[in-house]
């Protein structure tokens, strides 16, 4: 079977190596960088069976496929597709990533601020309301934080909370905004090629590779149905 990642940039990332830990390199898998989501799309159509979805195409999945998966209808976004004999499926399984790397603490979180407002933001917000926690957003802009339906506010605003968990999600060429409450809480960063807070001070620091690790343990089942190999996959971690 063959599968992808489209997204822009995508070198770099452990997809790949990812996939050929999982089944002893029994499936193809390529990265596909394209600025434009329609060239991606064609690729995949043309040549492959299912991709997985990476930033800044999310959102554009979503409104192609034929239909989608509860997390990823609850969260707005897609990111990963299979093709199947009636249209393509889409799927959001970087919930999963969120909520494994999450109980891998082991703590029962209450509250939690979400830090950005695009497909990786709205997954941490479903998997944390999934966990049961009340879930704040902030953002470089209040409007498309207010969207993500939970209670909005400013970067200034957000470093009066008292957050015990903090999904943060700006990427990684985004300077870290100031005065955000790290420090009682655990830091949970999406970004793993360019990690921003792996020095900040805080009561614990999860790295996206375990988010990375979570979404592509539940996409390659649901990519091939069968279990992949989740002890080579941490290897390549």
């Amino acid at each position: 079977m063959k599968f992808a990642l489209i997204g822009h940039p995508v070198a770099g990332s452990l997809s790949p190596r990812l996939m050929a830990a999982a089944y002893d390199g029994r499936h193809s898998y390529r990265l596909l960088d394209f600025e434009r989501f329609e060239d991606a799309w064609k690729a995949f159509v043309d040549g492959y069976d299912g991709i997985n979805v990476t930033a800044p195409f999310k959102q554009d999945a979503f409104a192609r496929v034929d239909e989608l998966s509860p997390q990823a209808r609850a969260t707005g976004a897609v990111n990963l597709v299979v093709r199947q004999a009636d249209g393509f499926v889409g799927y959001n399984t970087d919930v999963d990533g969120v909520m494994m790397a999450l109980k891998e603490t082991g703590i029962a979180f209450k509250e939690a601020l979400v830090v950005g407002t695009g497909g990786a933001a709205r997954a941490a917000v479903h998997a944390a309301q999934l966990l049961g926690c009340q879930v704040t957003v902030t953002g470089r802009s209040l409007e498309k934080a207010v969207a993500l339906g939970c209670p909005a506010v400013s970067f200034g605003e957000a470093a009066a909370l008292h957050p015990d968990v903090i999904l943060y999600t700006l990427p990684g060429r985004v300077s870290v905004p100031e005065g955000l409450p790290f420090a009682d809480a655990v830091v949970l960063e999406a970004e793993y090629r360019i990690p921003q807070l792996t020095g900040v001070p805080c009561r614990q620091y999860v790295s996206g590779r375990r988010w990375m690790l979570g979404q592509a343990v539940a996409g390659y089942r649901i990519f091939t149905g069968e279990e992949p190999c989740v002890e080579k996959m941490e290897k390549v971690l």
